[in-house]
């Protein structure tokens, strides 16, 4: 628990766009509906740019980012239930839905129309404390140490959820499309799932750990077409493409089989620009997906656990946070950077 006599705890803050400080913020209760964690890890994301460069126009700085946040709760709002005193629980990168606009009384709790963002419109897990609503949380299993549930809650609730709205069956051909950040957590969901798994990424160096990780399959597509090389497989039913550059994605859906999904969850500025005859030939489709509920947030650490899977990680002190940012910006790290307290 907190010590009563703190007034102040440490934070990397954003006081303007490109600029990270240690600052000491005034330790204050959480609010109706809230409740105040204690953070213990949280992992560093590409999605953490929009914060430090400026990249989203409602942004009030100063502003602590992060959204992989996993910690135990310190204190709790008034009208919080459910929850208690030193629950490990974690924070991914929906802050919590309104629970009244038109997509949440469907139970599209992802597309609510006033959803907040951890780390953006308020402030997030670079940080010793953080506060949270209550719906936004989700319940940590015993079995995750809170350095490798925390990449889970952003990264692996995105590739996770993703392979499984996209009608991929035991057996198929999934192919995942880059093996950083996200794609090696996506490769090793797909294996797990049953699916025949192929991980393209551009040059050799990728192969063997995309292998190791459980790639049945691995693409050059520095050396080949990688659509082509599908093609020979068999076509992909699947391609989860997890990278940010969409020049690289455009052609990857000439390795679609008849009735193949191209899911994109990797952000990038650009547009991704593909043909209509390329979507009308084959019957193919391209979609989107987003981060997960909360409820299916827990439902990935859980099939974690079941199947072994975890982020590789590496671990840096909060006081090196943006040592750590600036490695990640430049597709350093060896594969999650998660920051701990």
């Amino acid at each position: 628990m907190t010590d009563m006599s703190a007034k102040t705890y440490r934070a990397i803050q954003v006081s303007r766009p490109g600029h990270l400080e240690m600052v000491d913020l005034p330790l204050v209760p959480p609010g109706p509906g809230q409740v105040r964690i204690r953070v213990e890890a949280c992992g560093i994301c590409h999605t953490d740019a929009m914060t430090v460069e400026g990249g989203v126009t409602d942004i009030v700085y100063p502003r602590v980012p992060g959204h992989e946040v996993v910690g135990c709760i310190d204190a709790l709002g008034e009208g919080v239930t459910g929850w208690a005193l030193g629950r490990r629980v974690g924070v991914g990168f929906l802050a919590g839905n309104c629970g009244s606009c038109a997509e949440c009384r469907r139970g599209h709790f992802t597309a609510c129309r006033d959803q907040r963002w951890t780390g953006v419109h308020h402030d997030g897990g670079y940080a010793e404390m953080m506060l949270a609503q209550a719906n936004a949380l989700v319940s940590i299993p015993d079995a995750l140490a809170a350095v490798e549930a925390a990449p889970l809650l952003c990264a692996g609730i995105t590739v996770f959820k993703a392979l499984k709205k996209s009608g991929a069956r035991p057996g198929d051909i999934v192919a995942i499309h880059g093996v950083g950040g996200l794609g090696h957590l996506a490769v090793q969901f797909a294996r797990k799932m049953g699916f025949r798994t192929v991980a393209i990424a551009r040059g050799r160096e990728k192969e063997g750990p995309a292998k190791a990780l459980g790639a049945h399959h691995y693409i050059n597509s520095a050396g080949e077409d990688a659509a082509a090389a599908l093609l020979v497989l068999g076509g992909a039913r699947v391609i989860v493409s997890t990278v940010t550059a969409p020049k690289a994605i455009s052609p990857l859906v000439a390795g679609l089989a008849p009735h193949g999904r191209l899911m994109v969850v990797g952000v990038g500025a650009e547009p991704v620009e593909i043909s209509p005859f390329a979507l009308v030939q084959n019957d193919v489709s391209v979609s989107g997906s987003l981060t997960g509920t909360t409820i299916e947030s827990e439902d990935s650490l859980a099939f974690s656990v079941l199947q072994d899977i975890r982020a590789l990680v590496e671990t840096v002190p909060l006081a090196e946070a943006r040592q750590a940012y600036d490695r990640m910006m430049r597709n350093q790290a060896q594969f999650r950077i998660v920051l701990t307290m």
